[in-house]
C-alpha cells in the first residue's frame, strides 16, 4: 500500500528539538516537512539532530525562505492551518492527499497577517481542559498529522 502525501509546514520554529522531533514523525510517515525562515536556530544544531536522531538523515526537508517563496515553489492545494485561534476542529477538516498541515512558531504562533488571510482554513485541536492554552508544537503536528493519516490510509 502507498503512504498517502503528507506535507508540514513550520512557519518560523524557534525550538530546535520540536523541530528535530517533528523531524522524526515525518520521516514516520513519510511526510514532508517544509521549514519557513527565519527560524530561531540552524538546522545543524546539535539539539535538533538530538530529538531527531538517526532519522533526519532520511528526512525529506525543504527549507524557504519566506511564505510567498514557499507557496511559489510549491502551488499547494489544500492548506490547513494549525492555531489555538481557529474556530473548528482539525477532526472536521476533510484532509486530501498531498495536503499541507501548516502551523506557526512555539511562542507566538502564526504571523498575525495568516488569521485574516487564511480564516476560513484555522482549525484547531480540541483543548477542553480548564486551564489549557496551547499543547506543545511537535505534540500538536504529530496529533493532526496522524488524523490526517487516518482519514487518507
Amino acid at each position: 500500500m502507498n503512504s498517502p502525501s503528507i506535507n508540514v509546514v513550520l512557519v518560523h520554529p524557534e525550538i530546535p528539538q520540536n523541530t528535530g522531533s517533528i523531524g522524526r514523525l515525518c520521516v514516520g510517515l513519510g511526510a514532508r516537512l517544509h521549514v519557513i525562515r527565519p527560524m530561531g536556530f540552524v538546522i545543524s544544531d546539535k539539539n535538533v539532530q538530538r530529538a531527531g536522531l538517526d532519522y533526519w538523515v532520511h528526512l525529506d526537508l525543504s527549507i524557504h525562505d519566506d511564505w510567498d517563496t514557499f507557496l511559489k515553489s510549491e502551488a499547494p492545494e489544500q492548506l490547513c492551518f494549525c492555531s489555538t485561534k481557529g474556530t473548528q476542529s482539525h477532526f472536521d477538516f476533510q484532509y486530501r492527499d498531498n495536503c499541507y498541515l501548516v502551523f506557526g512558531c512555539e511562542s507566538a504562533g502564526l504571523p498575525a497577517p495568516f488569521y485574516s488571510r487564511y480564516a476560513d482554513k484555522l482549525y484547531q485541536i480540541p483543548m477542553p481542559g480548564e486551564h489549557a492554552r496551547s499543547i506543545n508544537l511537535a505534540n500538536s503536528v504529530g496529533i493532526v498529522m496522524y488524523e490526517a493519516y487516518r482519514q487518507l490510509a
